[in-house]
């Protein structure tokens, strides 16, 4: 082998024959990868190219055009909130309020007879300039209704929160498959090295929990990173990144001589394993932890923001104080490079009855700081590149349950966006006339993320990943971009 040409390097003097076939193989496997698959192996090659310090994956990478978004984050309202007492005016239901369901009931959640139907328990109003539909659950969100793009004709395959709601975040209602997330980070990496790129605050633990933020076979350098989890306040959870980030007993100094000898060791053993993600993305994992001692302490020091911007997004209120925090994080986050950021309202959204009384005081934890947050981006310039996501893993029935309570449906339900190039005061998609179906721009949720992925600047047939002897993507074999919603 012509030495100028460097393809590969003779194995050290002591290897068994078994090392050294491993390593050839893997070797030219890799190679003749990579020369198979052409654009799509363009990922992969920046994120072990020579020219990467570290190889290091996250670093950030070209779309395959000009995105209009940059980063995401994403409202997610456990539970499955209903759209027609939110988002979806029908007022048909007023007028046959009581009456028979007029068609046959598709599979449900709930094996009981269906009730009869049941009129949204709020009054609409118009909001804005655009006029568009919002039932008085949210009053503040509807003054910011010209900034958003309400989608009413999302459509999904669980009638389970678990089969849902993994759908909704991977793309899969039947298997562990990377999220959302960890695709964008993949494909995009992250603006800050000195902080996680795939951030999920108070994430649920419940129907599926940590599956819905997983790399699964994507390298765990793009796994979500949690910050607490949905059973604990914001009290003990908002002072944990510091306290965990700080190391009192050493200096820095002292840390990065310990770490720069451990990595040492690592990069030996990882160069007996090239072509092993995993291993790269626990070296990266210890980089990275080291890097946020600097960093991520002051990014969540939430409480140095101006009494006005904490009063904006409700944490002067007991009610708001849980999601505002949450929201002013995620801008707080935004703004310093992270890449896909996640607030839960959990577990709350389920009223299969008592929905008037759990769903006005679910509404009043999240409204004022979902409108805060979106006056707060768009004051600072953020908005336009931000593409700010609300949306529960299904919405709920037209037909009462337990007296004033509705059961899951995945047929015909709303979801908004906001900023990262979506029209906005614009209304995409409709349900039937009671809201059970959705029958016009059907939105599935492999279009739903080939739309997300397109305003991140991607062909999401081309983002792939090469997993088990086939090429896997967050649409697997369907998905189409719903162009209508581009700006």
């Amino acid at each position: 082998m012509n030495k100028k040409t460097n393809l590969y390097r003779l194995p050290a003097a002591g290897l068994s024959r078994r090392s050294i076939l491993r390593e050839a193989a893997t070797g030219f496997g890799f190679l003749g990868l990579a020369g198979m698959f052409g654009e799509e192996s363009r990922l992969l090659a920046a994120a072990t190219a020579k020219d990467n310090p570290g190889h290091n994956p996250m670093l950030p990478k070209e779309p395959h055009f000009a995105p209009k978004a940059k980063r995401v984050i994403f409202l997610f309202m456990h539970g499955g909130p209903s759209s027609i007492d939110t988002f979806d005016y029908k007022p048909r239901l007023v007028r046959d309020h009581g009456k028979p369901l007029p068609m046959k009931r598709p599979l449900a959640f709930d094996d009981e007879p269906a009730g009869p139907l049941m009129k949204p328990l709020w009054d609409f109003h118009p909001g804005g300039e655009s006029g568009l539909m919002v039932s008085d659950l949210f009053p503040h969100v509807r003054n910011c209704v010209d900034d958003m793009c309400i989608v009413r004709s999302m459509v999904g395959d669980g009638v389970d929160h678990g089969a849902a709601m993994l759908q909704m975040f991977t793309g899969s209602s039947t298997f562990t498959r990377p999220s959302m997330g960890s695709w964008a980070l993949y494909g995009l990496g992250t603006e800050n090295q000195d902080l996680p790129g795939y951030i999920m605050i108070k994430p649920s633990l419940s129907h599926g929990g940590a599956k819905n933020w997983s790399s699964a076979f994507l390298p765990g350098t793009f796994q979500g990173t949690p910050i607490g989890n949905a059973g604990l306040k914001v009290a003990d959870v908002r002072d944990e990144p510091i306290e965990y980030l700080t190391n009192k007993g050493l200096s820095t100094e002292q840390q990065r001589y310990e770490l720069d000898m451990l990595q040492s060791i690592n990069r030996k053993h990882a160069e007996r394993r090239k072509y092993d993600p995993q291993l790269e993305a626990r070296i990266q994992q210890f980089e990275l932890a080291f890097r946020m001692q600097m960093k991520a302490p002051e990014a969540f020091e939430v409480d140095k923001e101006s009494e006005a911007t904490k009063k904006l997004y409700g944490l002067d209120e007991e009610v708001t104080s849980d999601f505002g925090w949450q929201c002013l994080l995620a801008r707080r986050l935004a703004e310093r490079g992270v890449r896909y950021i996640q607030c839960t309202h959990s577990y709350k959204w389920d009223q299969h009855n008592k929905l008037l009384d759990k769903h006005t005081d679910n509404a009043k934890e999240v409204d004022k700081p979902i409108a805060g947050l979106l006056k707060d981006l768009k004051s600072r310039g953020l908005l336009k590149d931000t593409l700010v996501i609300w949306a529960g893993e299904f919405g709920r029935t037209p037909v009462s349950q337990g007296g004033d309570g509705r059961d899951h449906n995945p047929y015909g339900y709303t979801s908004w966006m906001a900023g990262g190039g979506v029209k906005a005061g614009f209304a995409y998609g409709a349900t039937d006339e009671i809201g059970y179906h959705a029958v016009e721009d059907r939105m599935p949720l492999h279009d739903f993320h080939a739309t997300v992925l397109h305003l991140l600047g991607f062909d999401h047939e081309k983002l792939t990943y090469q997993y088990s002897g086939r090429d896997f993507r967050l649409t697997d074999v369907a998905g189409v971009v719903a162009k209508k919603i581009i700006a």
